[in-house]
């Protein structure tokens, strides 16, 4: 029954998400979606060789699952939105990112010791693709960076309820990079 109500959660939060950025005449902030990577920390950096072919914002949440009394990271549930603030894509575990313009995807995995600490907010990532899907946006993709993160920390504290599952809002830019030619 929590898992059900854990996975409700998750997809009333995305469908509010998505409702949102769709609905919404605010764009994300062109300086964040346009800013240069010499502004990336260097723990996260691209690998010389590979050039960024695409940057979206992405909100939604980070979900986490008490397990033996600790937050867990389950899986986000995020919109992604371009620069004029259309919605143009899903983010969900695996972690996979979709275009919901093209159906193409790309799932990746943390590269070790790529990880950039922000203060009061999940992690800057550098992320290697595992595999893609499809010729649109992210056909071809080799690194996701996850960067200027906003929220999406595991409550405070532990917690008593195994397998209870809270949602936390988080923000981010993620940039998709492919090899150079």
């Amino acid at each position: 029954m929590m898992k059900r109500a854990g996975l409700v959660l998750v997809a009333t939060a995305l469908i509010g998400v998505g409702a949102g950025a769709a609905g919404s005449t605010a764009a994300p902030t062109p300086a964040l979606l346009d800013s240069p990577d010499a502004r990336v920390a260097s723990a996260v950096q691209l690998p010389q060789g590979h050039r960024v072919v695409a940057r979206f914002h992405a909100k939604g949440v980070q979900t986490y699952t008490c397990t033996a009394g600790a937050w867990k990271g389950l899986e986000p549930a995020a919109t992604l939105a371009d620069r004029l603030g259309r919605s143009v894509g899903l983010h969900s575990r695996g972690p996979v990112w979709v275009s919901t313009v093209d159906g193409s995807a790309v799932e990746a995995a943390p590269v070790d010791g790529a990880r950039n600490d922000v203060t009061g907010a999940v992690p800057e990532l550098l992320l290697q693709a595992k595999t893609t899907r499809g010729t649109g946006v992210f056909a071809g993709v080799s690194y996701v960076q996850r960067l200027a993160t906003k929220g999406g920390l595991a409550p405070a504290g532990g917690c008593t309820t195994e397998g209870e599952q809270t949602s936390t809002p988080y923000e981010a830019l993620y940039t998709f990079a492919a090899p150079a030619r």
